[in-house]
Order: C-alpha cells, then structure tokens, then sequence
C-alpha cells in the first residue's frame, strides 16, 4: 500500500496532517510556502524524505502564487502533478523578480529543520533551476515543475527498490523491530525502513513487527502501528524503556530503523532513541539495520560531529495532549535526534543495495558507481 502523504494537486501541495493520527485521517491543502513551512515545523509533515518533496514542492507554490499574481486572466492553476499543467498564454512576468521571489521562498524553506539533509538536497536541486539564465518564463515554469515532480518519482522509485534489497534480510517468521516512523508518512507513500517489511510481506513472508512508541510525539505507536494495522501487519507496540528486555529476551531477529542524515564515515542521526536501541543490539549481538535512500547521505560531513542536532520545543515534554505532565519551570531536555556511531550499523539498506563496513570506502564507491 502507498499511502497518500504528500501530492501537488490543482496548485497547492496537498499532506495528511500527522499530528492529528491516528484519531482522525484529515488532508489538508496548502496554499502559501509559510504554510508549508509551518507544516515543517509543526510536524504536520515529517520524515526526511517527505520534507524533501515538501521542500521542492513549496518552491512550485511559490511559482503557482506568483503567477496568479503576476499573469493578466490567470487559470485556477498552473501545476498539478497528475495532469502535468504549466503556464499558459498571458502577461509575462518579469524573471529577475520570479527569481527574487523563489530565492526567499528557498530561504524560508531552509529555515524549518535544519538535521535532515534531504530538505537541503531538494531545494539545491531547486536552487539550481531558479538560478539559471537561459530560460524564458515558459521554459523556466516546465523546467520547475518537471524537477519537483522528478523528486517526488524518483523517491517512490528508491523506496521500492530498497524494499526489494531489504526483504533479502528478513525470512518467514521474522520479528522486527522499529523505532519512530519510517514508512508512507514519512516518505513518498511507501517507506525505507517499513518499506523493507512491506516488500517482505508482499512476498508472502510473515513478519511480526515490533514498534517503540517514541516519546515524547509517540511516532511509532501514533504513525507506525496505524500504517501496520492498515496493511494487515501484527504489531506490539512497547514502550521504549522496555525495548532492553524485549531484545534481551529473544524475540526479536533484528531492528531496522530509518535516518535523517548519514555521514560520510557512517555515522547516523535518526530520532532519539535511536542510539539506545543500537547499544542494545551490539551488547546482545542483533543486526542493527539502518534503511537509508542515497539521498539521505551527507558527504561533506565527515562524521556524526559534523551533524545539527535540533533541539524543539520543551512543551513537547512536559505537556500530553495540553495536560501538565511535569512540575512547571522544571528544566527539559528534548533533542530531535541522536548520532549511532557507525560501529553498532551493521549495514545501510540503499536503492543500490546493501552497504557493509568499511562505511567510509562503500559508501565513496557507492556514490562513485552512480556517477
């Protein structure tokens, strides 16, 4: 099943609003670049992937805005991912300005999350278009529409094949466990991590998955049970503290998580927690698998020191559903993610395949490959 987490649909980018599952399934269609911003922040959309296509295709409403500002008789839109619309006859604005007016959207874009890289990699490939000056506005609106649509198709594309590469890992009968939520909601609609475990499903393979709530947004139990339960998959859903003796007990074969941005030696950011679950696997000797698209690496950060961590909003700690859960003026510490170091990763599932240790040289020979 490929859920329906993010589209560009008649000019405005269309998300389920996550924060609002799994009580109630609501979409929501964004029409301004500071919507979809605050829908970055807020978490209404999240998952690394996910941001990335929210990122390019806040880019596109920015044009889309612009346009109906800027051309005489304007259509009700320009874009829309399934009929492929683009700019029409009418006034042409100028480029100069359309440019000025992307770069501050890319600018505002950039300013949401600053640990997942693949927010970082859609808008560079964004950037890249807006700042050439070979176009003229119809050329430029088709080059525009073509990459954010392309980003979105070639993460559906990836998250398949990953899951194909990842399923060789699991046999009938397995039992998995995961932490936060790295599946549909967070991607394109399909998942790296629980793309694994539904590419094994399709083949037949019964697989019992294991899922931590995550604290304090409760992803897993809130996000990864719902997607589970709708493709039919047997979940427990645990708290995280119970995660040691779960492992230590024997029931589960091997953890696989997702991440939000990989070093060039292999170490990883993912959310926190992430880092626990991976000392526990190395002290009971369990695969510790981390379901990564290319596009999730980060090169020029040579390792896990070289990664911003976010820290958010204290309230997410101290507060349930509005109701005080801590004494007030109490100090919090919430930090989005933490770094596993490439030690306790026994391999990275990728669209081009399963990548062991040494990281530092497969991961350059990986990126090499595909030049």
């Amino acid at each position: 099943m490929i859920f329906r987490t993010i589209d560009y649909f008649e000019g405005k980018v269309r998300i389920i609003d996550q924060t609002l599952l799994p009580s109630i399934e609501k979409y929501l269609d964004l029409g301004s670049v500071d919507e979809v911003a605050e829908a970055i922040r807020s978490l209404k959309v999240r998952g690394a992937p996910a941001i990335g296509i929210a990122a390019a295709y806040g880019v596109l409403l920015s044009l889309e805005t612009f346009l109906k500002q800027t051309v005489s008789d304007p259509p009700p839109f320009f874009f829309d991912r399934t009929n492929g619309k683009a700019i029409t006859a009418g006034s042409e604005p100028d480029m100069r300005s359309v440019r000025v007016k992307l770069l501050q959207a890319i600018d505002i874009l950039g300013a949401t999350r600053p640990t997942a890289v693949n927010l970082f990699h859609a808008l560079d490939r964004m950037r890249k278009i807006v700042e050439r000056e070979d176009l003229d506005i119809h050329l430029f609106c088709g080059k525009m529409k073509e990459e954010a649509f392309r980003i979105f198709d070639e993460e559906i594309e990836t998250e398949l094949k990953m899951g194909e590469y990842g399923s060789s890992l699991l046999k009938d009968g397995m039992s998995v466990l995961t932490h936060c939520n790295a599946g549909g909601l967070a991607t394109a609609g399909y998942g790296t991590a629980l793309g694994v475990i539904y590419s094994a499903a399709s083949e037949g393979k019964k697989i019992d998955v294991f899922a931590d709530e995550t604290r304090p947004l409760f992803q897993g139990s809130r996000l990864t049970a719902w997607e589970m339960m709708k493709n039919d998959i047997a979940t427990t859903v645990l708290c995280d503290s119970a995660a040691a003796s779960l492992i230590s007990s024997g029931k589960v074969d091997l953890v696989i998580t997702g991440a939000d941005r990989v070093a060039r030696n292999g170490d990883t950011a993912n959310k926190t927690g992430t880092l626990t679950l991976a000392i526990i696997c190395s002290k009971y000797k369990i695969p510790f698998y981390v379901a990564a698209p290319l596009s999730t690496f980060d090169l020029e950060a040579e390792t896990g020191a070289g990664i911003v961590i976010e820290n958010r909003d204290r309230d997410e700690v101290v507060l349930f559903q509005g109701v005080k859960i801590a004494p007030s003026g109490v100090r919090v510490y919430n930090p989005a993610f933490d770094v596993t170091p490439a030690s306790l990763i026994t391999a990275f599932i990728t669209e081009k395949g399963l990548i062991y240790c040494p990281f530092d040289i497969n991961i350059e020979k990986t990126f090499s490959a595909g030049e």
